[in-house]
């Protein structure tokens, strides 16, 4: 679905200013606010979106220009777009299920993970680890090798806590319920208070031999190197959640591996969305009398023209030179910020030739 034009959706004219912009912005944003009765989720973000854009000189000038394609789908989603995540084992690549993507997910992720990272006694740990890329990696995607060091399950018991041969027997303690009883003496009388058994840890199993290996752990440390594929368009501080690749613990699931990507800064380009930006410079001869330029994508050089009486300031689009869409088959633009370079050191002659200019646009000889 098309997306409504921004100063429609604030309600205000293209030429609106700052303050109406502003103003706009919060009166709609009380009405539909989410947590306010008659409120709007779907509505709110829009205004969020629009006003986001519109706010940002640069951005508007962008957005005026090119439209929706000139801002890269801002206000789209920031937070995570690889939640979810999952499948890959020791040696081989990893490969990303987005079937399991969702929006508890994603937020959960993007503001620091919640409920989702807290330790639970019944499963294992999980482990975060930060993984760095080129600019280019991020845009094309890339195969990195991720070494981890952490528990994994006992080779030798697989697991179960118990020495080959043998059997978990019921617990003696708590007699296979999980739980005993203690009895606290207060001011009201005794009171019975239900606790984990801390001989079987509520599995109401012993082993009747412990593993020689793990010593009824169940785990073992491991060293493990992994092949993890990103994909194409992965943006710098995406957290990619793989479901029960963290630490293992005896009778529960693993915990989840948590992949922060970290995008090195590029020398030239910078990135907003699905768009690229750079900048290039033109002599003031050049931007008046027009000019071809080779510009650097992450493509390869790029011919573009600059016609004439370009002005300092003025971007061009260059489609299709800019970041891959996650799960789409299209890219987004790559915008050309063309600068004029004023000289500071002139030749008497050209002093001249720019007064005899300068004479000739007073007379009217030039528009």
């Amino acid at each position: 679905m098309s997306k409504r034009d921004y100063y429609e959706v604030l309600g205000v004219s293209k030429d609106a200013s700052a303050d109406e912009l502003k103003k706009a912005f919060r009166r709609l944003a009380v009405q539909y606010h989410p947590d306010k009765e008659g409120g709007d989720e779907t509505k709110f973000k829009e205004i969020n979106e629009a006003y986001e854009v519109l706010k940002d000189s640069s951005k508007r000038q962008r957005y005026d220009q090119f439209g929706h394609a000139g801002v890269g789908g801002a206000g789209g989603g920031g937070g995570n777009p690889f939640e979810g995540f999952g499948g890959f084992g020791q040696g081989q690549n990893v490969n990303f299920d987005f079937g399991d993507l969702g929006l508890g997910d994603i937020f959960g992720s993007f503001f620091g993970g919640g409920q989702q990272r807290q330790q639970r006694s019944n499963r294992g740990r999980d482990v975060e680890v930060m993984v760095e890329i080129d600019f280019e990696q991020a845009v094309f995607g890339t195969e990195v090798e991720v070494n981890l060091d952490l528990n994994d399950i006992c080779e030798h018991c697989k697991g179960s806590t118990v020495e080959p041969g043998h059997e978990l027997k019921t617990c003696d303690q708590c007699k296979g319920s999980g739980q005993t009883v203690r009895v606290m003496q207060t001011m009201f009388g005794n009171i019975q208070q239900a606790t984990v058994c801390d001989k079987c840890d509520g599995s109401g199993k012993v082993p009747e031999k412990v593993c020689s290996v793990c010593r009824g752990a169940g785990t073992q440390r491991k060293k493990q190197d992994l092949t993890l594929k990103i994909p194409a368009g992965v943006d710098d501080g995406a957290v990619i959640r793989l479901r029960e690749h963290g630490e293992a613990i005896a009778h529960g699931p693993k915990g989840d591996l948590y992949v922060n990507i970290r995008v090195r800064p590029h020398k030239k380009f910078t990135r907003e969305g699905d768009l690229i930006l750079s900048e290039e410079h033109v002599s003031m001869v050049d931007a008046a009398l027009g000019t071809e330029i080779q510009v650097e994508t992450v493509d390869g050089p790029v011919t573009m023209k600059v016609p004439a009486g370009t002005q300092s300031g003025t971007d061009f689009k260059l489609s299709n030179h800019g970041v891959p869409h996650i799960r789409k088959d299209t890219r987004g633009a790559h915008i050309v910020t063309v600068t004029v370079e004023t000289p500071t050191k002139l030749s008497k002659k050209q002093q001249e030739l720019l007064r005899e200019f300068k004479e000739n646009k007073k007379s009217g000889l030039f528009g």
